[in-house]
């Protein structure tokens, strides 16, 4: 199917305007049109720089008519998800505290999307501190999916996928720590890939500190699966001071078809039960995937018990962002951790026992993340990928009253807890695994469906490629028809 222009991959819009299809500047115009008609909608982009995007894209121009090597993205207006630092621009992760934090300097990831050409103008929404499958918080406000505005567009980079899927840019990148960039891929229906941790360096997504976190890793959001590997060979890689002791070499795939590869499929999960309307659409693709001749199986799992995998996990995670807690909530989730039963296995008593957790207990639960990763490998060792759910529901309605952990979701017609669906996070976040997010359906209330790839260690390419085949020969990014 051939886009309109505002709805091309990133590396069509470059090819465009290498061939002098169409001026960098035009091209920014085009974009900025589409954001003033349709984003008072969406509320998807937060920020601009249009002055300062405009001068890039003249410089670019001349670029382009001085037959100047050119990056593989040049001339592609890009947002970025708001938790990146970018010089000028308000970086808060929808902090009202930070509301007046201006960055100083770009991150590597878009310093490093700037070297490959890319016209960055604006930035995108995000929800308080990131820490949501919405994005809203009191300083930018709500951001809504453009398949149906009464619904979320995921998060916590909900900005970008909305403004992806939405036609208002040309490519973007997130943050992932528990489905942030995968869950909005998944319910904008657009592609997205969660990398491997700590091949993309995190410096500048830090609200001023300079540590990583466990398990976070930052990566690209686009509208066609070679977008994401053009951004991947752009970002990825150490930053200065670890680039003088290693290099990364990430293995390139070897698969042209989708006959060569093996792949495992899971539909649900006892600790996550996916509706039956995402469960439908893998189903449909596994069967296409057989017909095209590829190894496929509904049995193989990796050695892990998925009920152990979601404890370490919620842990972990809630571990690796308490660093931001007030010492009073710290307090408090260290009172409800001791008080708690230990059968107590809610999310919320999950939550303060990872918001509380001691070394010891970190260096215990780290041991059984480490022996799930070895059942990782052993899996990948006769299998290539593992097919299963971003998320257990299309995107859901808005729904922001009360604590996140008290809200529910309807999930084949039942109320469910909306924090079950953590479990598909850690199913790969967990074990430092890649992941893409690749389109494959609809609901039948016409919401997009995508599938998580889970590949191997370091083996992000196996991931994009399978995601770039599907692409070519099962389904490709459809415009939301209020937005063509």
């Amino acid at each position: 199917m051939s886009l309109d222009l505002p709805f091309q991959t990133a590396k069509q819009l470059a090819a465009a305007v290498r061939k002098k299809k169409i001026g960098c500047v035009e091209l920014l115009d085009l974009y900025l049109k589409r954001v003033e008609m349709h984003n008072p909608k969406l509320n998807a982009i937060i920020a601009t720089d249009i002055e300062g995007a405009r001068k890039r894209a003249k410089a670019a121009d001349k670029a382009v008519k001085a037959r100047k090597k050119l990056g593989p993205l040049h001339g592609v207006p890009m947002t970025i998800k708001e938790s990146y630092d970018v010089a000028g621009y308000p970086t808060t992760f929808g902090d009202p505290t930070f509301k007046d934090n201006i960055a100083k300097t770009n991150s590597l990831v878009a310093q490093r999307m700037i070297d490959a050409g890319v016209t960055l103008f604006g930035k995108t929404n995000v929800p308080l501190n990131l820490a949501d499958w919405q994005s809203y918080n009191e300083i930018y406000g709500s951001t809504n999916n453009p398949w149906d505005l009464s619904r979320t567009p995921g998060g916590s980079s909900g900005g970008s996928g909305a403004a992806l899927a939405a036609g208002l840019t040309g490519i973007d990148a997130g943050s992932d720590v528990g489905a942030s960039i995968r869950n909005p891929a998944h319910y904008c229906g657009v592609y997205g890939h969660k990398p491997t941790y700590g091949v993309v360096s995190y410096k500048g997504h830090t609200r001023g500190n300079v540590g990583v976190g466990d398990i976070t890793v930052v990566g690209p959001l686009a509208r066609g699966a070679e977008d994401l590997e053009i951004a991947m060979n752009a970002i990825a890689g150490p930053d200065e001071i670890d680039g003088r002791g290693w290099k990364l070499s990430l293995p390139r795939s070897k698969k042209k078809r989708l006959r060569d590869f093996k792949v495992g499929v899971l539909l649900s999960d006892p600790n996550a039960e996916v509706d039956n309307s995402v469960q439908e659409q893998i189903q449909v693709l596994a069967d296409f995937l057989d017909k095209k001749k590829a190894r496929v199986s509904d049995k193989a799992r990796p050695a892990i018990d998925t009920a152990e995998l979601n404890d370490v996990f919620i842990r972990l995670l809630r571990a690796a962002t308490s660093g931001r807690l007030s010492d009073e909530d710290y307090r408090k989730a260290l009172a409800d951790s001791q008080t708690r039963p230990a059968s107590d296995m809610s999310y919320y008593a999950q939550m303060q026992r990872g918001n509380s957790l001691s070394h010891r207990t970190w260096i215990q639960l780290n041991e059984k993340r480490h022996r799930m990763r070895l059942a990782w490998d052993a899996f990948f060792k006769d299998y290539d990928l593992m097919l299963c759910p971003v998320s257990v529901t299309a995107a859901f309605p808005h729904d922001q009253t009360g604590l996140r952990h008290k809200r529910t979701i309807v999930v084949n017609n039942r109320q469910v807890p909306v924090v079950d669906q953590i479990f598909w996070a850690g199913y790969a976040g967990l074990a430092y695994l890649p992941a893409s997010v690749a389109p494959i359906g609809q609901s039948k209330e016409g919401l997009p469906i995508g599938v998580q790839i889970i590949g191997r260690q370091y083996g992000d390419y196996d991931c994009i490629q399978f995601a770039n085949l599907l692409e070519q020969e099962y389904r490709s990014f459809v415009p939301p028809p209020a937005f063509a």
